[in-house]
This record gives C-alpha cells, structure tokens and sequence, in this order.
C-alpha cells in the first residue's frame, strides 16, 4: 500500500451511492478526486432501493436453518427466489459458501462487522445532505416487519434477538394496533415487529443526484466514460482505460458494484461475487400511503411511500449481469403489492431491475488490495447498499488518508474466503 497522502488525487470508479459517498469522505479531507461512470451518478443500483436507512439492518442473508427454506422460496407463493440455468455453475460454490455463513457464530460475526457499516448511517447522511437545501430527503421512520401468520413474529427468532442484544428497540404489535400504526396495509396481516430509530430516503435517485452535485461544488470531476480496464504504472500509479481516453492516477477506489469482479479479473485478482438482481414496482398515483418502511416478510419484499409513489422493492434473483429483466418479476411484484395494499391504485407502475453485487458472508470488500499499490476496493454492499454506504466511504477515505481506524478491517478484506 503506498503511505498516506492527502495530496495525491484519488480516482474513484463508479458513481453509485457507493463511489459518491467515498468522493465526499475524501473530499473533507482536502483529497482530489476524479470520479469515471458510463452513466449519471446515483442512477444505475443505488436508485432502485426502497429507501431503508437501518443501523439495525445487520443480519446477514445466510442464518441457521436457511437451507430448508430454498425450495419455497423458488417455487412457492410468489417466488421470491430465482437462478437463471446459464449461472448454475457459478452459482455452485458461491452457494456453498453462502450456507456455510449459516452457524450461528458466523451469523453475529457478520452482524458485529456489518453494524460497524449500518450504525451511523443516518448521522452520517444528515451530515452529507447538510447545506444542500434538500435535508428532507430522509426522514424518520420505523421499520415494520409484517406477518401473516401471526406465530411467526417471533422477538425470539436470531434475528431479532441479535438486534435486541446489540440495542435495538423492538416492540411486537398484534393486528389492532398495526391497523392503527399503518391504516392502508391489508388485514390479512396479523402480526408486527417494530423496528425503530430508522429513516427513510424519500428519493434515493435524487439524493444521488444531490450528493454528486455537493460534491461538484467541493470541487470534484465528474467523467461520463465507459471503463474498459485498468493497468499498472511502475513504479507507482495506474491507467484507466476508457473508451476515448485514458486516465492516469496514483491511487484508484473500485466501487463498480456487481461488474467490479470483471474489472479485477483482468489484472489477475478473482472475487466470489455473484449479481443478485432485485427489483421494483413504482406505483405514480397509488391512492394510498403508508407511514413507515413495510416489510412483507413471506414475499421479501418492501415497501415505502417516496416522491414518486409508492415502491415495492425486492426479491432475489440471480442471473448473468447483463440479462435483460424479466417480465413475470413484475407480475409477482404487482400482485404482492395489490395483495398488501387493498386500496392501491395500480393503473400507473414504472418497473425497474438492479443488480445487487453480493458476497457470500453478506459483507462488502473494503479496503487495499493485497500486492497491488494504490488499488482500493469499495463494493459488494448486497441487500446494504443504501446503509452502509457512508460509513463505508468514510473508513475509505481515512485508510488513505493514513488515519486511525479503531476498526479492524479484517473481516472485509477481499481475500477472506
């Protein structure tokens, strides 16, 4: 790794939520920054969400038992899971790994390393949103998690119980008051838990568009280029080639979420991700709101009230990272929605498809890359994206800048499988 210099600029390679949140980390700090993406920033991944800002979103997909519930998952109600047949084979041993994160004491290693990541996120975008004139973007909220079948809200399931051990306020509500909590949800939901001390993004493709310009303003380069591959300089430095140009820079951050692993892979350096594809429909003129962030537990999905409407955002599905979206998603997603909401006004839907890169272990890769100075990794967020974007940019930001971490960053190293 080459020592800390604040002078140095610093490239960053994708302007998701991810990238601009690095850009701004660094830029405090008085570090140049150039940022490269084929797209407008906060445009791709990070504006498809549905706007969950959780510092208690630190359960990792992977939990005891989880194997059991494969097979309802893909081919019962609606489906929630899917694996395309050309990524059976890669899908193999990233599966493999991911049940092995399964034991309970990986599952509260993951949760302790991944609320390091979600714990200050809403300080932190308070912070960043400070002085744009759009501080209303987020705002406080619960989250609610919704039950059927009312046995199955459970404060003593792992899940919850980690949280509630990690100091979390849980409260377990029954139909009655979830009707009062949330008047618009269909009263086939019997059960509740309460999440709360979260927040919600109003508009995560606007705060992208907000932030990016914040850090314009302090002085940062924007590049429109679609990034080929990049290449080493000796003794110091790297090339970024583009499709026009080519960009040179002693020190580069890689937050190209799910397409970050090919980038590597040409310089030698393999990363077990794999693109799990979510998606959303957005309802423009739904006739309902709701008051809070809704998780439809046994459709994993979620819902949210944004500027726009009201999104339901979810599933997984995993495929080929340039496969088109499937349609039949959108059908599953709209009757979840009409099924959850029974007033929903469906006659205006957008539908959208983004590409969660995930790992395994439910962690992101954070921090240098073994015998390649100058080269940082900052991706792999998978379900966290929104939530651990700030913190994740901020502990980039003061590994280059040579500062004192308190945090052993072990547990994100690229190198961990």
């Amino acid at each position: 790794m080459l020592a800390p210099n604040t002078d140095a600029p610093v490239t960053i390679l994708g302007a998701g939520i991810v990238g601009i949140c690095t850009a701004l980390s660094l830029l405090e700090r008085g570090v140049p920054v150039t940022i490269i993406d084929k797209g407008p920033p906060g445009q791709e991944t990070s504006m498809g969400n549905a706007g969950v800002v959780s510092p208690w979103s630190i359960i990792p997909q992977s939990l005891p038992g989880t194997w059991k519930s494969i097979p309802g998952l893909m081919f019962r109600g609606s489906r929630p899971l899917s694996i395309h047949p050309s990524v059976i084979f890669r899908m193999l041993p990233w599966g493999v790994r991911f049940l092995r994160q399964g034991p309970e004491e990986k599952v509260r290693a993951s949760a302790e390393a991944m609320s390091h990541l979600c714990g200050p996120s809403i300080e932190l975008y308070e912070k960043h949103l400070k002085g744009t004139g759009h501080e209303t973007l987020i705002t406080q909220s619960m989250y609610v998690h919704t039950f059927r079948d009312g046995s199955r809200a459970n404060l003593d399931a792992i899940d919850y119980r980690i949280r509630s051990e990690m100091g979390a306020d849980l409260e377990l509500v029954g139909k009655d008051q979830l009707r009062r909590i949330e008047p618009a949800l269909s009263p086939d939901f019997s059960a509740a838990i309460l999440i709360k001390g979260q927040a919600r993004i109003r508009s995560p493709g606007r705060l992208g568009t907000v932030l990016a310009e914040k850090a314009r303003r302090m002085g940062a380069t924007f590049h429109r280029k679609t990034i080929h591959d990049i290449s080493r300089i000796d003794p110091k430095g790297w090339r970024v080639h583009c499709d026009d140009e080519t960009f040179q820079t002693e020190r580069i951050v890689l937050c190209m979420g799910a397409w970050s692993p090919g980038l590597l892979k040409k310089i030698g350096v393999s990363a077990p991700l794999m693109a799990e594809r979510g998606y959303h429909v957005e309802f423009n003129e739904p006739g309902v709101e709701i008051n809070n962030s809704i998780m439809d537990v046994d459709a994993k999905v979620v819902a949210s009230s944004m500027e726009g409407g009201l999104r339901v955002a979810g599933q997984a599905e995993f495929a080929p990272v340039d496969a088109p979206p499937s349609e039949r998603r959108k059908t599953q997603l709209m009757k979840v929605a009409q099924s959850a909401f029974p007033g929903l006004n469906t006659k205006d839907v957008n539908f959208w498809m983004g590409r969660r890169p995930s790992f395994p272990d439910s962690l992101p890769a954070l921090g240098a890359v073994n015998d390649h100075p100058g080269l940082f990794v900052n991706f792999g967020h998978s379900h966290y994206g929104l939530m651990m974007s700030p913190r994740s940019g901020e502990i980039m930001a003061r590994l280059i800048c040579g500062e004192n971490q308190n945090l052993p960053l072990d547990a994100y190293a690229l190198d961990r499988f």
